[in-house]
Order: structure tokens, then C-alpha cells, then sequence
């Protein structure tokens, strides 16, 4: 059981070695491209190469990087993203993404902390960092594009001037990249990768996933997050394949891309799935009658043995040619777990999901669905190269996951306390995440351990699995459930706020002809909560619950920040925390 290999590794050993293999073997051939002022702008692997050999003469010259130093990236998703991490690898030193999401201070402590004092930055960051220039010492900014500030050398500059340089030598042990989690107080965990780690890591994912020179990777992850970073941006470069970017993650900008590149790969995270079918099943829900009949016959025939998932491919390519899908291999979710009714829905309508688990630390893949075997919900089996195993499990076989193998990051950087937490003695790395395996290998998922809820009976609730049962209802746009101490009786029960899909809502409060006040919202989310809990056991059931009527904070990859609602407690009565619906009228 398990993967098949389908092809041997290629053996590079540096991330450089692999770009330059690929521009000399394939030079012509597009790497990336983007809309841009109305139209699309693309450059071949003969083109970022020149530049990226300019960019590392510019960072040797104008700013005397050597082999090691650290140089910060800043921009939003773009071909030109690449070339800079490329042209700072070139060089021979360490790229620090920063996360273009996080606010100025956020990123200018991360900066401080790792000691930066040089930049690569897009032109909306520039003033950002001239501002930072004067509180942390910048030494050097080089600009994306032309900006208005005087003496900020840009890409094009260095285009006209240099004629570039050849690779640093450097040893897969250096680092490649330093990922920092967001952050303004303590000390901010750096992971460490090595080239060997992020090759390791590429090498494992080309031995069992078909993708090949003609595929088309359609990119809308932030490229500073590891997940996009190896998977959506070098992977391809490993197989000499291109890459198209939405120019932004709006609704309508990201559909007519995807339209117009037609990708056969695509790699997304749940939360952007859910939407997407929960959307789908809406408009089918507004149809008459005799076209949701056959909607539901079509996929139906999902169930087929063996000629099940091909024929509703087929049966529902106009959907797939609307969503410019059409020759989509498969859809990579990774980031987080995959509810299973948003899995199966999708496979309904004839998409093949590819699930994936890892994490920054470990390049991020460790395990991946087989193509040829998936089996949901489980997340797949590790890759070449990847050990997982199940420390002190229950009686169930849950416990928490450990991974050990090349693609495990090096350690925290500067953090040499936090590092030790999470390995063992003999070199095991600590997930923080819960779950369990079967008899054939298959990972799957179950909660974070930072998450889990005990109960006085010594039971562990995850709430993932809570939430991704409730998230069912079309009522419920966002859940978030956790564990909170009855100050009467000092028990841990289990509450929840929700974040109602007030489209939903309004159209089934227009439907009984009754004003959706909280009093309705809140008795409508409390129908659904008990509907859908049926299935849980009696421990397991939210005992109370709150509504907001604001989206959750969360991350790059999409998945709510827990953290800030620890400690939180719903009182007896209360229905709504923060604003009223008045405000999302």
C-alpha cells in the first residue's frame, strides 16, 4: 500500500544547482506570468535566469553580500518574488520572506530581530522601508519597480547595468531560508530550513506526484508561506513546468485568471474550497426544480465503482469550463484538514482532490494523498524520505505526531529552548498535532494538541472535528470551538462562537417573512447545532454557544489564530459577542 514511484529523483543538491539545471535544459519555455495593466506579462526561464544572475552581482557589488548573510523580502505575490529569492540564493546568502500581510511594526521586529540591513521590496513597501531604514540601520533597499524616491536602485537598474555573475558555491547544509511566525512580544520562532531540507522535501514530492514540463500551476497562496513557497514556486521549477499568479485574491479577478490560465494544478487550502462549493450548491439550490433533479443524478454517479469520478468529470465540464477548471489534474489542499463533506462534494462534481500534511518546519510535505489511492479523510501516506510516527497513543491509536527525515528543519533561530521542545532525543520532531494512522500507513488528522479539550471524565474532544461537522449547515459561515471552565462548577465544557453566513440567513428569513434580529439568527444556529450534532457523542456536544458578526482573524494559510480567544467564556444567556447584525445590513 501506499505511494508508487514513478519516476527517480533528479540528485541536485542546492536549490541554485536545480534553477540553473532548469533555465539551461528548458531556457525558453515560460516560467511565469501575470495580468498586469490589462495584460499578461510573462518571462521564460532563459530571462528570470539572466535577471537573478544580475540581482546576485547587485547584492556582491553595490551592497558586499557574502555567502551567509541574510537579506529580507518583501512583496505582494509576482514573478519578480522569484527572482528575488532566487538572485539572494545566487548570491550565497539566506532569504528572510516577510509576510506582506503583517502589519509594519510586526514585520519591522522580525527584521530587528534577525539583525536585517538589507531589503528586496515591491514598490508598496518601499516608503515602509525607509521609514524602518532609520530605526533599524538599513544599509541597502533595491526596488521591484521604479519608485520616486531618490537614490533607490529598482530591477530594471540592475538589468542595464550588470551582466551577472556565476552561483555561490554553497553546501546543502547552509541556509536557504528563515520563516518567522508573526509576532511583537517574546522571542519569535524562526524556522530554519536548509537547501537540503526544501530540496529533500521536492525531491520526495517528484518521486510519487505526476506533474510534469506541460502542467500549469495557478497561484493565489502568499509566496512568503512555506506551503506555496516549495510546492506552488519551486516544485515547478524542479520539473521545468510554469506558473501563473492572480493578480489578487478578489472573487472576480481570481476567476477570470484562472479562466484564462486554465491550470492543471492548483493548490489552495480548505477554508477557499469550502467556499467555493458551498457557492456552488447555493446557485444549484436556487434552480428550478428539474435542473437541481439532475444536478443531484449527476452526482450521484460519483458512487460508480471504477468509472464513477471519470464520467462526473464529464458530466459536469460545463461547471468546470465556467470556473476555467477544465483541465485541472487535481486540487492540492494543504494548510489544513480537508472537512470530509467538502472532500467528498467536490469529488462529486468530478474534481480530484489531493490532500497534503506538513508543516514550516518540515519543508512543509510529509505526507500526500496517492494519486491513484486516495482515501478521505485521510491526509496520505509520508513521502520518500519522511518517517511518521504516533507518540504515546490511546486506546484508539490517537496521539500526537511525530516526523523525522531530511526535509526537518535545522532549528528555531535564536531559540535554542524552544528548539529542544520539539525534538526528541533520538530526533523525532513533535507536530503539536493529534492523530493517528491505519494498518496500511495513511495518516489521519484529528486536532492540535494545544486544542484539545479534557473533560472531567478524562475524555479529549478536538474541536477541529466539532467544527468541520457544524461547518455542514449553510448557516454557518465560520465556527470556532473550544474548550471554557465553568466558573460554578469548574468543569471544561464545550462552547463555540459562531460567525453566521448572513446571505444564507436573510434569504431564509425572506423565505418565512421574518426580520433576521439576533433573536432569529441565534435560534436558527441553534437548530443546526442540534441537527448536526446527532452523530457526536454527548461529551462532544457544544454546550453553549455565542454569535459575532465579524469574520475570524487568521493566518496566511486561512486557518483562524485560536490563540486569541484563549481564556474566553460564554456566559449563561449571552447570544452575541462583538457588533450587531445592524452593522453587516
Amino acid at each position: 500500500m501506499g505511494h508508487r514511484i514513478i519516476r527517480e529523483p533528479r540528485g541536485f543538491r542546492v536549490i541554485t544547482e536545480m534553477f540553473e539545471d532548469t533555465a539551461k535544459r528548458i531556457p525558453n519555455r515560460e516560467m511565469a506570468r501575470m495580468r498586469r495593466g490589462g495584460r499578461w506579462i510573462s518571462y521564460t526561464y532563459s530571462q528570470a535566469h539572466d535577471r537573478v544572475r544580475k540581482i546576485a552581482e547587485f547584492l556582491q557589488k553595490e551592497w558586499s553580500i557574502k555567502k551567509g548573510d541574510m537579506v529580507a523580502l518583501v512583496s505582494e505575490n509576482r514573478p519578480e518574488w522569484g527572482h528575488a529569492y532566487l538572485g539572494i540564493l545566487w548570491a550565497g546568502a539566506t532569504v528572510i520572506p516577510l509576510d506582506a500581510r503583517l502589519g509594519p511594526m510586526e514585520r519591522r521586529y522580525l527584521m530587528d530581530f534577525a539583525g536585517v540591513k538589507h531589503v528586496i521590496a515591491s514598490e508598496r513597501y518601499v516608503p515602509e522601508m525607509l521609514e524602518a531604514r532609520k530605526d533599524l540601520g538599513l544599509k541597502g533597499i533595491l526596488s521591484m519597480d521604479e519608485v520616486k524616491e531618490e537614490g533607490i536602485p529598482n530591477f530594471r537598474d540592475v538589468d542595464e547595468k550588470y551582466t551577472g555573475i556565476d552561483r555561490v558555491e554553497v553546501s546543502p547544509e547552509d541556509l536557504a531560508e528563515i520563516l518567522f511566525t508573526s509576532g511583537t512580544t517574546g522571542s519569535p520562532k524562526g524556522v530554519m530550513l536548509t537547501h537540503n531540507n526544501i530540496m529533500s522535501d521536492l525531491e520526495g514530492v517528484y518521486q510519487v506526484i505526476p506533474i510534469y514540463e506541460d502542467d500549469v500551476f495557478f497561484s493565489i497562496l502568499p509566496l512568503h508561506h512555506v506551503y506555496e513557497c516549495t510546492v506552488g514556486f519551486l516544485a515547478p521549477i524542479y520539473i521545468g513546468a510554469r506558473v501563473s499568479y492572480s493578480r489578487s485574491l478578489r472573487p472576480d479577478h481570481m476567476l477570470q485568471d484562472m479562466k484564462d490560465t486554465r491550470p492543471t494544478v492548483w493548490l489552495t487550502v480548505p477554508l477557499i474550497l469550502e467556499k467555493i462549493y458551498t457557492r456552488i450548491i447555493r446557485e444549484v439550490s436556487k434552480a428550478p426544480t428539474t435542473r437541481k433533479a439532475i444536478f443531484n443524478v449527476f452526482r450521484s454517479t460519483a458512487k460508480i465503482p471504477v468509472v464513477g469520478k471519470k464520467l462526473n468529470k464529464r458530466l459536469f465540464k460545463p461547471l468546470h469550463e465556467r470556473l476555467g477548471l477544465d483541465r485541472l489534474k487535481f486540487m492540492v489542499s494543504g494548510g489544513a484538514a480537508l472537512p470530509l463533506w467538502v472532500a467528498k462534494g467536490l469529488e462529486e462534481l468530478g474534481f480530484h482532490v489531493i490532500q497534503g500534511y506538513g508543516l514550516s518546519e518540515t519543508s512543509p510535505i510529509l505526507t500526500v494523498t496517492p494519486p491513484h489511492d486516495p482515501r478521505l479523510p485521510s491526509v496520505g501516506v509520508p513521502i520518500p524520505g519522511v518517517e511518521i510516527k504516533i507518540f504515546d497513543p490511546n486506546e484508539d491509536g490517537e496521539g500526537e505526531i511525530a516526523a523525522r527525515g531530511p526535509m526537518v528543519m535545522k532549528g528555531y533561530y535564536k531559540n535554542e529552548k524552544a528548539t529542544k521542545e520539539v525534538f526528541t532525543e533520538d530526533g523525532w520532531f513533535l507536530t503539536g498535532d493529534i492523530g493517528y494512522m491505519d494498518k496500511d500507513g495513511y495518516l489521519y488528522i484529528t486536532g492540535r494538541k494545544k486544542a484539545v479539550i479534557v473533560t472531567k471524565g478524562g475524555k479529549n474532544i478536538y474541536p477541529e472535528e466539532i467544527e468541520s461537522k457544524l461547518l455542514e449547515s449553510p448557516y454557518i459561515e465560520e465556527i470556532l470551538v473550544f474548550g471554557a471552565k465553568n466558573p460554578q462548577t469548574g468543569d471544561e465544557e464545550v462552547q463555540a462562537l459562531v460567525y453566521p453566513n448572513l446571505d444564507t440567513v436573510r434569504e431564509e428569513a425572506r423565505r418565512r417573512g421574518i426580520t433576521p434580529d439576533d433573536d432569529f439568527i441565534y435560534n436558527l444556529v441553534q437548530q443546526e447545532i442540534e441537527r448536526l450534532s446527532k452523530d457526536l457523542a454527548s461529551y462532544k456536544r457544544v454546550k453553549r454557544f455565542a454569535l459575532r458578526y465579524e469574520e475570524f482573524p487568521k493566518t496566511t494559510t486561512r486557518k483562524i489564530k485560536r490563540h486569541l480567544f484563549k481564556g474566553m467564556y460564554i456566559e449563561p444567556g449571552e447570544k452575541v459577542k462583538d457588533a450587531g447584525i445592524e452593522e453587516k445590513e
